[in-house]
């Protein structure tokens, strides 16, 4: 079969036959439908070899989606022809925290070397993709797969940093969002659905501050220094209630401190770095909180899917084939991408 390896550190991924997968026990296999392309990718392909630590060659593609192909043995309840997404941040299903559905936050996948696809494991960017364990499983019904794979990570991300946050934004509440890529424009339309807060969209992109405002943020600025006041001004001095950062370089790590309000919660969702003053004397706003957040748990990815079922979510798509992936990726690299590139197979 053929997949789109990541296959020599800092070279670019390529596309390979492969011998196709079969099966094991307890094990699902797809027939893929649809595959993601994320930041995260380009992010660990970007890692110097002593900071990789993926394993080489590594099939990509976290997002997925597919039709049950084949299942191993033990398995049951699923039928072979159903269209499923895949719940990608696979845990032990032992803990606690997987007990909850919340295997995002396993207590033993970095023990037993549990990974997800396309982060490790082999992912999506595949004709076939082996699935570990049929809870990492959801059925999409008459969702098109190729408008909603995204969801599993670029709707689930932002909607588990959103629902963290939901009580800081009743009816006159303001939220920002930084960075209207793949996650944050569809973090602008969570926003909108799910509360009633004006929703302020940055980005230093004109073409993804018009898409902001398609996809309903009510103000849009240029993420730039000047953003500090101009939000400040929109909310009467006050500052913010809660903002979510889907960059999170010093910049706008910043800007988003310098935007944020007293109680209010700064929300670090990209997979940049930086540092931040903390303490009593280092924000002139009082009680203010700082979280990371990372992906969704699976109960999460259903009411992601359920929105997304109730049009409350579209996620804005370009579309290429499994042989045209590598020039995905490099538009991504390039900043070319409005929204959210997909591979169909």
């Amino acid at each position: 079969m053929k997949a789109l390896q990541y296959r020599a550190i800092g070279q670019p991924p390529e596309v390979v036959e492969i011998d196709t997968p079969e099966p094991g026990p307890g094990q699902v296999r797809l027939k893929v439908t649809a595959a993601g392309v994320c930041h995260s990718d380009e992010f660990i392909m970007s890692l110097p070899e002593n900071e990789y630590i993926y394993g080489l060659p590594l099939t990509l593609g976290h997002e997925g989606a597919g039709v049950v192909d084949r299942v191993g043995d033990g398995v049951q309840y699923i039928e072979e022809g159903t269209s499923m997404a895949v719940y990608g941040p696979w845990g032990c299903g032992l803990c606690y925290e997987c007990s909850s559905g919340r295997e995002n936050y396993c207590r033993n996948a970095a023990k037993f070397g549990i990974v997800p696809p396309g982060l490790g494991a082999p992912g999506a960017m595949a004709e076939y993709l082996i699935v570990d364990s049929p809870r990492h499983l959801l059925p999409l019904g008459d969702l098109d797969p190729v408008q909603n794979v995204s969801l599993t990570d670029a709707g689930l991300t932002p909607y588990h940093a959103i629902k963290g946050s939901l009580e800081k934004l009743p009816s006159g509440a303001t939220a920002v969002v930084i960075g209207v890529g793949g996650l944050g424009h569809v973090a602008v339309q969570i926003l909108r659905a799910m509360t009633a807060a004006t929703v302020v969209a940055l980005d230093i992109d004109e073409a993804k501050l018009n898409l902001a405002t398609d996809v309903g943020a009510h103000y849009t600025f240029p993420s730039e220094p000047g953003a500090v006041d101009l939000v400040r001004d929109l909310t009467g001095g006050r500052g913010v209630d809660a903002l979510f950062d889907f960059v999170t370089n010093q910049a706008t790590l910043d800007m988003g401190q310098a935007m944020v309000g007293s109680q209010g919660d700064q929300v670090l969702v990209g997979v940049g770095a930086g540092t931040l003053p903390v303490g009593l004397g280092a924000t002139a706003a009082w009680e203010t909180s700082i979280r990371a957040p990372y992906w969704g748990s699976r109960s999460e990815l259903f009411e992601v899917l359920d929105l997304a079922r109730g049009e409350g979510i579209n996620v804005h798509t370009e579309v290429f084939s499994l042989d045209e992936a590598p020039a995905a990726y490099e538009k991504l690299k390039n900043n070319q991408l409005l929204g959210r590139a997909v591979v169909v197979p």
